[in-house]
């Protein structure tokens, strides 16, 4: 069965005005099959998946689907749909307020008698069938997300897909509920469903995925066996390094302690979502809050920035005592937040690439005394430039680039106003490995310049490579502080944890 193709693309093209997001890509699904998907941002994974859903109509080349004669006429989502490929997205696209019953049947009844009691009974059957902990009567928004994720692949098993697209759906997941949905994707797997896995987390590649195909600037690098392509391998073809080059750019560089003046210190800070905590950083020091999801990681930044209502405790920046209870008065102390959720917190999707860049910079010069156009211009300009940030100009929609490359225009946001001390909550979340060490450079090279960095990742393995201190934390308290030869895997696991480092 696993030789059985269920999906054929063949010579895709796809432009954009200044922009060649495709250009004659193949890729082949066979039954059977977890296939990830895999490349840079801006390497044309969104735009192939997209073709695939008939959200984007082709340019040139031809779709073929297992069980259709000729090509595949794909000019809607609702057409994708109907020959059997269906798409779970990251962002989940049901409705919370409805039972898992109705999420999963809605759209689909007919007549105007709907006969809940039937669509119940096979929900509850479809749910037992495929091993996922809900019931069909349950509030969706009373499900965990991974449940939620396997909700909506359910809603596509029953309606007999054939090819089923799961994008970056493990990436809001702890370790226990990506095992669970991984249960999910080897069961459907195991019936003859085609899977293509989009991810940026490449050890889930090879716990999960039977074959690899890698795109880079819009082009096919090639398709591989799983098993035999060696991790350091897929990285270099993504990136398009060559093994040396792979070397060099897995030593990202110093971690620096930092010393001399603290920059920031608080004691017993904390704000309406965070318990009291007490805090420093050193003057060219890059540390770092770790712990699991819900552990008050990002909670505790929040309360530093002033994000979130500050509730009480003593704040100093540079030994002299201040007040922080809004993010415009932490601007004004020097400091700068890079938010865990770069969608909801961070860009303003319908405004400019540059537009974005200069916004705290204006907040802090204040609105009656707007920058000048070629200010503007030339900001935009310097840092377009200084991150490598892909854009057709700096007039086009934030909205429009790669999530990576949004990441990097909130970056460039705070640079240019030269904090003293920068926060980055998740930076790398959601962007491939090349971005990710580019920022982690990054990183360190502000550090280098005197720059005080707090830098929070899921990733510990970042976090390690990163940061000379680790708080850790966990139930919302700092349960240890890791640095020197503490700052190992095994160490930050078992403070997590509670047991001895």
């Amino acid at each position: 069965m696993p030789n059985e193709t269920v999906l054929t693309m063949r010579g895709i093209c796809k432009q954009f005005p200044g922009t060649k997001a495709l250009d004659n890509v193949d890729f082949t699904l066979r039954k059977g099959e977890i296939h990830a998907l895999m490349g840079e941002n801006g390497a044309g994974k969104s735009t192939l998946i997209k073709v695939l859903t008939g959200v984007y109509e082709k340019d040139a080349g031809s779709i073929q689907v297992d069980g259709l004669p000729g090509e595949a006429r794909i000019h809607s989502p609702q057409d994708a749909q109907n020959i059997g490929i269906s798409t779970v997205y990251q962002e989940i696209t049901l409705c919370p307020n409805l039972t898992v019953a109705e999420n999963m049947f809605i759209g689909r009844t007919s007549g105007q008698i709907v006969h809940w009691k039937d669509y119940n009974r096979r929900a509850t059957e479809i749910l037992n069938s495929l091993g996922i902990p809900a019931r069909a009567k349950q509030e969706l928004s009373h499900c965990s997300l991974a449940v939620q994720q396997m909700v909506a692949i359910a809603r596509a098993v029953d309606m007999k897909c054939k090819v089923l697209i799961l994008d970056e759906p493990t990436s809001s997941l702890d370790e226990k509920e990506v095992e669970m949905l991984f249960g999910l994707m080897r069961d459907l797997k195991s019936r003859g469903v085609g899977i293509i896995f989009v991810t940026h987390f490449l050890e889930q590649v090879y716990e999960v995925s039977d074959r690899i195909t890698v795109l880079r600037n819009g082009e096919l690098v090639g398709e591989y066996l799983t098993a035999e392509l060696p991790q350091v391998e897929l990285v270099a073809k993504m990136m398009g390094k060559d093994l040396n080059d792979m070397v060099d750019l897995e030593k990202v560089g110093v971690k620096n302690a930092g010393g001399g003046e603290t920059v920031y210190e608080a004691k017993g800070l904390s704000s309406a979502e965070s318990r009291p905590f007490d805090f420093h950083i050193r003057r060219g020091e890059v540390n770092g809050f770790t712990g699991l999801l819900g552990s008050g990681r990002s909670e505790s930044v929040r309360a530093i920035f002033g994000a979130d209502r500050v509730t009480g405790g003593e704040v100093k920046v540079k030994g002299k005592a201040v007040r922080i209870s809004n993010p415009k008065q932490a601007m004004k102390n020097g400091i700068g937040y890079l938010p865990e959720d770069r969608k909801r917190d961070g860009i303003i999707a319908d405004l400019s690439v540059r537009d974005n860049i200069i916004l705290a910079l204006q907040v802090m010069k204040g609105f009656f005394k707007p920058m000048s156009k070629q200010e503007m211009k030339q900001f935009a300009d310097e840092y377009i430039k200084a991150l490598q940030i892909k854009t057709a100009s700096q007039d086009t929609p934030i909205k429009s680039l790669s999530g990576g490359n949004q990441q990097k225009v909130i970056l460039a946001r705070w640079l240019l106003t030269h904090p003293d001390y920068l926060i980055l909550d998740e930076p790398t979340r959601g962007i491939d490995v090349g971005t990710k060490l580019e920022i982690q450079k990054l990183v360190l090279k502000l550090a280098e310049e005197n720059m005080s960095v707090t830098f929070i990742s899921s990733e510990i393995e970042e976090m390690l490579r990163t940061c000379s201190r680790l708080i850790v934390m966990r139930d919302r308290k700092i349960v240890g502080e890791l640095t020197g030869d503490e700052l190992t895997q095994n160490h930050v696991m078992k403070t997590i944890a509670g047991g001895e480092a």
